[in-house]
């Protein structure tokens, strides 16, 4: 029997599993987009005219309804464009296109902190890593823009709603804002330090994530990871540890890095100790 026969090729049986998993997912990423509501209005309208046509048993309808039908994967094509086009670039994102992608968000955050630094505009932007920080996004202002340095900019321009607290950013996308992060409770840290660098401390005590802030007092930028605070880094210094943090995550270098950070850090910390701290 023929439909035996089919069901028992493991070659048929790998084709409506792979068939029904790309239009479970399809169905799924698509199920709130406008598309959907478009498609779904015209799959009532096709029902409706085809039931109409088969009670009345309207021929011209029926045969309309046959051509219709017959373009339909067209149809979709042309409904789902916009849902298309972004599903593509995401799976580009995914390939070559990954460090492109990443180096263009550490050059919009960089741009961003170098000029609130010069107008000493107190700021801290989390980079999500590996480890999800989905409870501070859920207690925080959501949001969903593509990170551009104008827009962290904004965030936080004073007496701005959403300045308090810090901006977190998943992939290349800012997802919220006024995110309140957990403070470092280490008796290590200098008094001298303020609310900002102790929430940097604490999130990098928590996760992988990378923390860059720039001081409302002095205006200097440094970063928080792994339980540790860079201070006062130059333009060169940021860039290449963002570099090595968010592009190309090298352990080995990675490690040379933190350490020239590190050691830069304890001179620097004694001259700071030495003509007063930052807020």
């Amino acid at each position: 029997m023929p439909i035996i026969e089919f069901l028992t090729d493991w070659r048929a049986i790998l084709q409506i599993v792979i068939l029904f998993l790309l239009v479970y997912l399809a169905m799924y990423h698509l199920r709130n987009t406008h598309g959907s509501l478009v498609m779904g209005g015209l799959l009532m309208f096709i029902g409706s005219l085809w039931f109409l046509a088969q009670t009345l048993d309207l021929d011209v309808i029926s045969r309309l309804l046959e051509m219709v039908l017959g373009s339909l994967f067209l149809m979709l094509m042309i409904i789902f464009q916009p849902e298309l086009r972004r599903a593509l670039a995401r799976l580009g994102s995914f390939a070559i296109w990954e460090n492109r992608r990443r180096r263009e968000l550490i050059n919009e955050v960089i741009n961003a902190m170098l000029n609130m630094s010069k107008r000493k505009c107190g700021a801290i932007v989390v980079i999500e890593c590996k480890v999800r920080l989905q409870t501070l996004i859920d207690d925080a202002i959501m949001l969903d823009a593509k990170v551009n340095a104008l827009m962290l900019e904004s965030i936080f321009y004073p007496n701005s709603p959403l300045h308090d607290g810090a901006v977190i950013i998943r992939d290349d996308r800012i997802v919220a804002a006024r995110a309140i992060l957990p403070l470092s409770g280490s008796e290590s840290i200098s008094k001298q330090l303020g609310t900002r660098h102790r929430a940097a401390l604490g999130i990098s005590e928590e996760s992988d994530a990378v923390t860059v802030m720039v001081s409302e007092e002095s205006g200097s930028i440094s970063i928080g990871h792994d339980g540790k605070l860079h201070r006062d880094l130059s333009l060169a210094e940021l860039h290449k540890m963002l570099d090595k943090l968010i592009v190309q995550k090298d352990a080995g270098e990675l490690d040379e890095t933190i350490q020239e950070l590190n050691d830069t850090d304890l001179n620097e910390e004694t001259s700071t100790n030495e003509n007063g701290g930052e807020a």
